[in-house]
C-alpha cells in the first residue's frame, strides 16, 4: 500500500472518527481582514523529533489550542500545528503567516484531493533568496478556491522560545499588515538611531565616559529588537544559518553588558552600594558564560540561561537603582523611571510569552515602546546629569571664590608681619651665608690638600718603585763598564804590537805566524764573545732604563688637564711598568687586551684610576697570600658600539656587602692606620664620573674583586 492510499485511508477513517477528536473548521469569509486562527488548530508534540506526516496523522495525541496565539515552551521536541480552512470568500488569492521569524525549521504540509501532499521547506536555514515571500515571516499559499476546504500542517523547530501568532487572509492584506509592521519598526529603529547619534555627540562633547557605555547600550538593545524580529537575519546575514541563531544570544549578551558597565558609572554604584557592585560585576562572568555556552552550538541551553540572568539583572538592577535614589543621588531617580518603565515592559514581554497575557497589539510592540521610553529618559538623565556637574563647578567656583577673598584679607594683613620677618631673616641669612662660604673656601681647600695628599702617597709609591726598577740596569750597565775597558785596552795593545810585527824583517808567512801566535797568547776568540756580551748587557740595561722612562713619561701625562684621545691599552702598560716593584715576582699579571679605538678621556686622571685599583688589588693580594705565591691580577679590555670596558680583577681577601656599599665614600678604608687615606677609590668614582662612565664591583668575601670600569669613545659634554 503506498503513501497516497494510506493518506486517503486515513481521511475517509478520520471523518468516522471524529468521537475520539473533531478537528474545528475555520472558517474565512472576511477577505477585508487578517484572522488569528490560534484557537482553532490542534497542537501535537513529537518529542523523538523523528515521526512522518503519515505517524502524525495516525495520532491520537493532538491537543485543541484554547489560546489565539499558542505558546510552546523551549524545547528540542518537534511541534505539529494541524488545522482545515475552508474558504469562503470570492478570493482564490488566500495565504497562511506565521508571524515567528526565529524559528529555525519549518515544514508546511497541504493535504490535496486525492491524498496527494504538497510540502514547503523553510526556516531560518533556508536563504531569504529561496523564499517566494521575501521576508523574516513565514507565509505560504494556501491555493484553496472559493468553497474549498482542506487540511493543513505546520512542523515547527526552534532553539528558543517559540509563538505561533498564525494568520490567515488574502495576500494583498498580508502583504499590507507586513507593511505596516516593517513601518512601525523603522519608526522604532529611527528612534534608537537619533538617541544613538545623540549621545554619541553628547560623548564628543563631555567626554563622560558613561555615555559611552550608554552608546554600546542603545545600539545593542536595538539589535536585540531586531534580531527577534527577524529584520536582523533578513538585513545584515540573509543567508547565514549559525548567524540568525547566535545574534540572539550574543546581541542580547553585549546588551547586558554594557547596561551593567553603564549602571556601574551613571550611578557610581561602587561608591554608593560596594557589595551591589561585585553582583553586578559578576553578571559580566554568566555573559560571559551564555556567549561561552554559544559557541558550543547549544542555542537552546545559552537561550534558557539567558532568560534567567535578565530576570535577575533586571531585579537587580532595580534594586540598584532604589538603594541609590534614596541616598538622594538625584540621576539615580530619573534612571529608576526608565528602568520602571522597561522592567514593566520585560515583564509583559515574558507573561506573555508564557501565555499569561494575550497576544495583541501592545503586547507585540511592548519591548520597542518599553526601550523607547527606557532610552529617551535615560538620555535626559545622562542630560540632567551634566546639568548636576554644572551646577555643582558652579557651587564650587562660588566656594573658591570666597576662599580666595578670605585669602586675600588674611594675606594683607600678614604682608606687614611678613615683611618685617623677610627683612629679619634676610640679614641673618647674609651672616649665614657669609659663615657657609667661608666654611665652603675652607672645605675645597681641605678636600684640594686631600687629594694633592693622596695624590703624594702615590707619588711617593711610585718614587720608590722607580728608584728601585731604575737602579737594577743602571748597575747592570756599571758593573760591565769595567770588564769592558779592560778587554778595549787589551784589543788595542794587541793592534799596537801586530803593527810592530807588521815593520819587523821576515817573510810573510813568518809574520802571520807570529801575529797567530800572540792571537793565541792573548786569547783573542774569547775577547772578542766577551766584549759582545758586555755590550749587549749595557744595551739591554739601556733599553730597560728607556722603557721605564717611557712608562714614567706615559704615566705621568703633563697635560692631563687637556681633553685628548688616547690608548687604554698603553695606559694601562705604562701604570704595570712603574708599579712591577710591588709584585716582588710573586703575583702573576695575566693581561688580555682588544684592539681598542682611540678614546677621547683625559689620560693623565684615568691612569691615576688604573694605578689606585691596581695597587688596592696588590695590597688585597698580599694580605692573603703573604710572601707565599699564588697571587693573581687579570687586566682585559673589550669594547661595543660607543663604549670601552676594561676589567681588572684579583684573588685577594675581597670584600663583603657593607664594604662594597661604602666602597667609594671618601676617608672608608679598609686599610690599617697609616696604610691609606681612604680617598683612592673616591678620586676613581669621581674621576669615572667625570669622563661620563660608570663603574661596578663584584666580590665575595675570600673571592677577590673584580672592578669592571665602562668609558665612552666619544666624551660627551
Amino acid at each position: 500500500m503506498n503513501f497516497k492510499i494510506k493518506l486517503l485511508f486515513f481521511i475517509i477513517f478520520s471523518l468516522f472518527t471524529s468521537v475520539v477528536y473533531a478537528q474545528d473548521t475555520i472558517y474565512y469569509n472576511n477577505s477585508a481582514t487578517n484572522t488569528l486562527i490560534g484557537r482553532h488548530v490542534a497542537i501535537f508534540e513529537d518529542k523523538s523529533n523523528r515521526l512522518s506526516l503519515l505517524d502524525v496523522l495516525k495520532s491520537k495525541e493532538f491537543v485543541k489550542s484554547d489560546k489565539e496565539v499558542p505558546n510552546l515552551a523551549i524545547s528540542s521536541s518537534a511541534f505539529w500545528v494541524k488545522m482545515v480552512i475552508e474558504n469562503q470568500t470570492l478570493s482564490n488569492d488566500l495565504v497562511i503567516n506565521l508571524e515567528y521569524p526565529t524559528i529555525d525549521s519549518v515544514d508546511f504540509f497541504s493535504i490535496l484531493t486525492g491524498g496527494q501532499v504538497s510540502q514547503i521547506q523553510t526556516g531560518e536555514f533556508v536563504p531569504y533568496n529561496k523564499r517566494e515571500f521575501k521576508h523574516q515571516n513565514y507565509i505560504f499559499r494556501l491555493y484553496l478556491a472559493p468553497g474549498e476546504a482542506r487540511t493543513y500542517l505546520f512542523r515547527v523547530v526552534a532553539s528558543e522560545q517559540m509563538q505561533l501568532p498564525i494568520s490567515v487572509g488574502t495576500a494583498q492584506h498580508m502583504l499590507e499588515s507586513i507593511n505596516t509592521r516593517d513601518m512601525i519598526f523603522g519608526i522604532y529603529a529611527g528612534i534608537m538611531l537619533v538617541m544613538f547619534l545623540y549621545n554619541l555627540f553628547l560623548y564628543f562633547t563631555v567626554r563622560d565616559r558613561a555615555y559611552l557605555y550608554y552608546i554600546g547600550y542603545i545600539i545593542f538593545v536595538g539589535g536585540t529588537q531586531a534580531c527577534l524580529e527577524g529584520y536582523a537575519a533578513r538585513l545584515f546575514y540573509p543567508d547565514s544559518f549559525y548567524l540568525a541563531n547566535a545574534m540572539i544570544v550574543w546581541v542580547p549578551a553585549l546588551s547586558g553588558v554594557f547596561c551593567i558597565a553603564f549602571l556601574n558609572n551613571f550611578l557610581s554604584v561602587k561608591s554608593f552600594t560596594p557589595v551591589l557592585y561585585k553582583i553586578l560585576s559578576g553578571f559580566l562572568f554568566v555573559y560571559a558564560i551564555i556567549i561561552g555556552i554559544s559557541f558550543t552550538g547549544n542555542f537552546r541551553l545559552s537561550t534558557v540561561v539567558m532568560q534567567s540572568a535578565v530576570s535577575i539583572l533586571s531585579i537587580v538592577g532595580y534594586i540598584t537603582a532604589v538603594k541609590i535614589s534614596l541616598k538622594g543621588y538625584r540621576p539615580a531617580k530619573i534612571f529608576l523611571l526608565g528602568w520602571t518603565i522597561f522592567i514593566v515592559a520585560v515583564v509583559i514581554f515574558v507573561l506573555k510569552n508564557a501565555g499569561v497575557l494575550p497576544y495583541n497589539a501592545y503586547t507585540e510592540y511592548d519591548m520597542e515602546i518599553g526601550s523607547v521610553f527606557e532610552v529617551v529618559l535615560l538620555s535626559i538623565a545622562l542630560a540632567d546629569k551634566i546639568n548636576l556637574f554644572r551646577k555643582e563647578k558652579e557651587e564650587s567656583q562660588a566656594e573658591a571664590l570666597l576662599v580666595v577673598r578670605e585669602n586675600e584679607r588674611i594675606i594683607r594683613e600678614q604682608n606687614v608681619m611678613l615683611e618685617q620677618k623677610v627683612n629679619e631673616r634676610t640679614h641673618e641669612l647674609k651672616l649665614s651665608n657669609d659663615e657657609l662660604n667661608t666654611a665652603m673656601a675652607e672645605l675645597k681647600e681641605a678636600e684640594s690638600q686631600l687629594v694633592e695628599s693622596e695624590k703624594m702617597a702615590s707619588l711617593g709609591q711610585l718614587t720608590a718603585g722607580i728608584a728601585h726598577e731604575i737602579n737594577n740596569p743602571i748597575n747592570f750597565v756599571t758593573s760591565n763598564v769595567k770588564p769592558l775597558n779592560r778587554d778595549v785596552q787589551i784589543l788595542l795593545g794587541a793592534i799596537d804590537e801586530m803593527e810592530k810585527m807588521a815593520m819587523e824583517e821576515g817573510s810573510v808567512s813568518q809574520k802571520v805566524k807570529r801575529i797567530e801566535d800572540y792571537k793565541n797568547e792573548i786569547d783573542y776568540e774569547y775577547l772578542k764573545e766577551e766584549i759582545g756580551q758586555l755590550l749587549g748587557g749595557i744595551n739591554d740595561g739601556a733599553s730597560r732604563t728607556a722603557e721605564i722612562v717611557k712608562g714614567l713619561r706615559i704615566f705621568s701625562r703633563l697635560d692631563e688637564d687637556d681633553l685628548k684621545k688616547a690608548d687604554i691599552n698603553e695606559g694601562l702598560d705604562s701604570t704595570l711598568i712603574l708599579t712591577n716593584n710591588m709584585l716582588n715576582n710573586l703575583i702573576r699579571i695575566e693581561k688580555k687586551y682588544a684592539n681598542l679605538p682611540l678614546i677621547e678621556c683625559y689620560p693623565g686622571k684615568l691612569n691615576q684610576v688604573f694605578l689606585n685599583i691596581i695597587t688596592n688589588g696588590i695590597y688585597a693580594v698580599k694580605k692573603k697570600f703573604g710572601e707565599a705565591g699564588g697571587g693573581v691580577i687579570k687586566i682585559s679590555t673589550t669594547f661595543d658600539e660607543g663604549f670601552v670596558y676594561i676589567k681588572i680583577s684579583d684573588n685577594g681577601v675581597g670584600m663583603d656587602e657593607h664594604t662594597k656599599k661604602k666602597l667609594f665614600e671618601p676617608f672608608f678604608t679598609t686599610k690599617d692606620v697609616g696604610e691609606g687615606t681612604g680617598l683612592g677609590l673616591s678620586i676613581v668614582y669621581n674621576t669615572i664620573n667625570k669622563h661620563n662612565g660608570a663603574i661596578d664591583v663584584i666580590s665575595e668575601l675570600g673571592e677577590g674583586a673584580e672592578f669592571t670600569i665602562k668609558l665612552p669613545v666619544v666624551h660627551k659634554y
